[in-house]
């Protein structure tokens, strides 16, 4: 691979915290990403020899090459959080067939039917126990991450709304909403009792200096449930969070995904989410985002995954640009994918975003 950018760039924490912050227009552009496939992570690390005077039967060899990579791409964190820590749901696979594809295939979700369904289901649910979670990867970063660099806890917490439907099937909770709105309840109080206690263990990390949680809540043309039920059932949990995050001094970003302009003033007034991620093209706009919002929360990604699949490599870049030029004055914003970096993504265009990122306020 040809050598992808055209200015040199090291991280900084401090000035991406100040631009989530809103405090400033910021000195340079940062960028974000919420998740990056496998797929492309490696393809990456051979690709640049990234792994070059790695040893790769080192136990934390992942986490050494986490931190090669984001440098890397210019990015100023690694994301982290506790290990050995999910909660079981039934998933399904197929076949991938995306460029980079993975040989285990491409899971979905069982929307039909989850692991609870009664109450005898959620008394014998294997629960996680957040307090014997592992927080060896959190200790390595603690130690090891340069100082340049910071941890934005992501992972393993904060799926409310993901979680009552993953663990009931999306099919059964609508279901359940009218009829077993007891259980329902049930599950949204474990969920916040057993994600407060995990957020509070990975806040004991200083370098850990920003939570972002992912609860996807929406689909194209509006939320997956009411909002009513988002706000019964899923907004408690992330407002609870969020006072966990902000007696810690740390902002709280929210990923969802879809159209949830019905419940943004419960989530800017009520949550109190400093930052909003993942926009669409024809669902959430980031330019309307950031002329709506922008003067109250951050603004995250934007630049469309279906456009950066289908785009020449000058396309991407005009977007960028246009993108950048609307939306970083004043602070609160970081340029990114719409969604996340998926193993269809053309790597690159999504390099080519990257650079043009360095080079607008070079």
């Amino acid at each position: 691979m040809r050598e992808p950018f055209a200015i040199n760039q090291t991280p900084d924490w401090h000035g991406l915290l100040r631009c989530i912050r809103r405090d400033e227009t910021p000195k340079r552009v940062h960028s974000i990403e919420v998740l990056t496939d496998s797929e492309i992570v490696d393809a990456l690390t051979e690709g640049f020899e990234l792994a070059d005077g790695l040893d790769r039967d080192d136990h934390f060899y992942p986490l050494r090459q986490n931190v090669a990579l984001q440098r890397f791409l210019g990015y100023d964190y690694v994301l982290c959080s506790l290990g050995g820590f999910e909660i079981p749901v039934q998933r399904r696979a197929v076949t991938d067939t995306a460029r980079l594809a993975r040989a285990s295939g491409r899971q979905y979700l069982d929307m039909q039917k989850g692991p609870i369904s009664s109450w005898d289901d959620f008394d014998t649910f294997p629960w996680p126990d957040p307090t014997t979670a592992s927080t060896e990867s959190l200790e390595w970063y603690e130690q090891n991450l340069p100082e340049d660099m910071c941890v934005i806890a992501l992972g393993g917490f904060g799926h409310f709304a993901e979680h009552l439907s993953w663990l009931m099937g999306y099919q059964r909770f609508c279901v359940a909403l009218y009829e077993q709105r007891d259980l329902v309840a049930a599950i949204s109080q474990r969920l916040i009792e057993i994600y407060s206690v995990a957020l509070q263990r990975v806040l004991q990390f200083d370098r850990v200096k920003v939570v972002w949680c992912a609860d996807d809540m929406g689909f194209r043309n509006g939320p997956l449930v009411s909002p009513d039920d988002l706000r019964e059932f899923a907004l408690p949990g992330h407002k609870r969070l969020a006072e966990i995050a902000h007696v810690a001094g740390r902002p709280y970003m929210l990923h969802t995904c879809g159209n949830v302009g019905s419940i943004m003033e419960d989530l800017i007034e009520d949550v109190k989410i400093d930052a909003k991620h993942s926009f669409q093209d024809g669902v959430s706009d980031v330019f309307e985002a950031k002329k709506t919002y922008g003067n109250r929360i951050a603004l995250l990604g934007g630049i469309d995954i279906d456009f950066l699949c289908r785009a020449t490599e000058k396309e991407v870049r005009k977007r960028v640009r246009y993108t950048l030029e609307q939306c970083v004055p004043g602070g609160g914003y970081c340029l990114g994918t719409g969604n996340s970096v998926a193993n269809y993504v053309p790597i690159d265009n999504y390099l080519a975003m990257l650079d043009e990122g360095r080079r607008f306020m070079a």
